[in-house]
């Protein structure tokens, strides 16, 4: 009981420190954000910061969850904080090359023979409030766009629509680097930023792996990504408070009598 009580308590600080609700639509008007954590305190963060016009937010999936997992959350945490407040980096590429090295310092991984060997996974996200351009980058969490409009790729790429529903909405998904967070060494793989344009009631969603790999339905089965995405296609015309709503109960449903795996998180921004 005592164990649980401070593990309760530490809950709160955690809490604390995750941006509020508000904070999110303060800055994003229409957001959700879906969190929750296995077990009392997470692995799973998200985060928050603005910088002159740009709005920056990610969702963080550190290794471990529970207690381990929420000592990793703080240190990412402080390290974004200070990438972009104090540094002044906004590009997510960037942001996320000095994460990766952040982290490796942090946990002395580079000189450790026995360093500890651990991570994290991010999609992370800079919007420009006033041109509407989105820029992205990920370690293997990647980022949805869904958009009635062929999306407009500004650095280049093609990239076609992972799925079209029967109203013609386009589920784009955009890719991470297959490398993650805190494992850096002198000539490590450098992060990739991909930038949209986005128009008017475009819909973004950021998210960990843990609400795809949940266990449930009549088999005990995966929830997969697959089905994700056709979850957020069917209820993409809801308020994004509705659809939080939607994707729990469909969470809870899902997972029936199965114990939660991992830590879950979703972000849903309408622009």
């Amino acid at each position: 009981k005592d164990i649980i009580d401070r593990i309760t308590y530490a809950k709160r600080i955690q809490d604390q420190i995750l941006p509020s609700g508000e904070m999110f639509t303060k800055q994003l008007a229409q957001t959700f954000v879906l969190f929750r954590p296995k077990d009392i305190v997470s692995g799973d963060f998200y985060w928050l910061a603005q910088k002159n016009n740009k709005s920056l937010f990610a969702a963080v999936d550190c290794t471990g969850h529970g207690v381990p997992g929420a000592f990793m959350s703080i240190v990412g945490y402080n390290l974004l904080d200070k990438i972009v407040g104090e540094y002044g980096t906004t590009e997510p590429d960037k942001i996320l090359n000095e994460l990766n090295k952040g982290v490796a310092n942090t946990l002395r991984q580079e000189v450790a023979s026995d360093a500890i060997k651990d991570g994290m996974d991010i999609a992370l996200c800079s919007f420009d409030k006033e041109t509407n351009v989105l820029e992205y980058a990920g370690a293997y969490n990647p980022l949805y766009i869904i958009s009635k409009n062929k999306l407009e790729v500004m650095n280049g790429e093609t990239i076609k629509p992972n799925i079209i529903d029967n109203n013609g909405l386009m589920l784009y998904e955009i890719k991470a680097d297959r490398f993650p967070i805190g494992y850096y060494s002198e000539g490590a793989n450098s992060f990739s930023k991909h930038s949209f344009q986005l128009s008017k009631g475009d819909v973004i969603y950021l998210f960990s792996d843990g609400f795809a790999d949940q266990f449930g339905g009549e088999k005990g089965k995966k929830f997969r990504y697959k089905q994700l995405k056709e979850l957020l296609l069917s209820i993409n015309d809801l308020s994004m408070e509705e659809q939080k709503i939607k994707l729990e109960t469909a969470l809870s449903n899902w997972m029936g009598d199965f114990e939660q795996i991992d830590d879950v998180i979703v972000i849903g921004s309408k622009l």
